[in-house]
């Protein structure tokens, strides 16, 4: 008896191992690999590359590209031109009228001229400017190469300023240009809605080098009242440099000291 309930636990075994066999086989064949799904979504991105390619040789173009209402567009490399040089942009500018065709001396303002106290020697610009004494005080230079402060004004932001620095803005052609560009970058340092008004366009010698020297009055508005200030920039040929600038500013609430304007003007040196 025990042989033949031997036989038979041997004949239900391969029975159902036979079961297990068909079952896996028909789950294979019934159910796609994930390799045949993946296939399917992938015919169609095979065709993108080719739709691509006219217009990645049309962006290629540096001058002009098509927009996609069919009209031709500049390049960003054309862009900057169209603003303009910086010298056309300076004279649209309503704040900065063109400067006198004829040279015009710096005329002595009112005041009293500081003491000076030596030199201060900007070598990272060329050059070097009086150190005002008084109540002008040293402060802490950044972004300029060198700056000197009056005192605040009760009520008022602005108080007299003189710095010196390489000239911050595109060196032209002449001399006077870039004083001109150096003049309207100073509004940046004047209460805003500032217009100049020229008082002085001149040549300059400071030594050996040649340069040139800018007055002018800013005029604003502080809490509805009309204001100005008188300022000055200098523009020096330093060897192996670009221009150094000197620019000075004093508000007429510290008018008393305008003829600082002169001192600093009448005393700079190249290094």
């Amino acid at each position: 008896m025990r042989v033949v309930y031997r036989a038979l636990a041997g004949v239900a075994a391969v029975a159902v191992a036979g079961s297990v066999t068909a079952v896996v086989l028909l789950t294979r064949k019934d159910d796609p690999t994930p390799t045949t799904v993946a296939a399917r979504p992938s015919l169609p991105a095979v065709s993108v590359p080719a739709t691509a390619v006219p217009a990645t040789a049309s962006n290629a173009v540096p001058t002009a590209t098509a927009s996609a209402s069919g009209s031709a567009a500049p390049s960003p490399a054309a862009s900057p031109s169209a603003k303009g040089d910086p010298l056309t942009v300076a004279l649209a500018d309503p704040r900065v009228p063109a400067l006198p065709e004829k040279q015009r001396k710096l005329k002595t303002l009112s005041g009293r001229a500081a003491p000076t106290r030596g030199l201060i020697k900007d070598r990272r610009s060329g050059v070097a400017l009086p150190r005002l004494g008084k109540v002008w005080r040293r402060a802490t230079a950044n972004p300029f190469a060198s700056r000197q402060v009056l005192p605040k004004v009760k009520g008022l932001e602005f108080r007299g300023m003189l710095v010196s620095c390489p000239v911050p803005i595109p060196v032209q052609d002449s001399l006077r240009d870039t004083a001109l560009l150096a003049a309207r970058w100073t509004l940046n340092h004047h209460p805003s809605g500032g217009t100049i008004t020229w008082t002085a366009s001149q040549s300059i010698k400071v030594g050996k080098r040649k340069g040139w020297l800018l007055g002018y009055r800013v005029g604003y508005t502080i809490k509805d009242k009309k204001r100005s200030s008188m300022a000055a920039v200098a523009l020096i040929d330093v060897p192996q440099k670009k221009p150094a600038l000197v620019f000075i500013t004093i508000p007429d609430a510290q008018k008393r000291h305008w003829r600082d304007i002169n001192k600093v003007m009448s005393s700079l040196k190249v290094l």
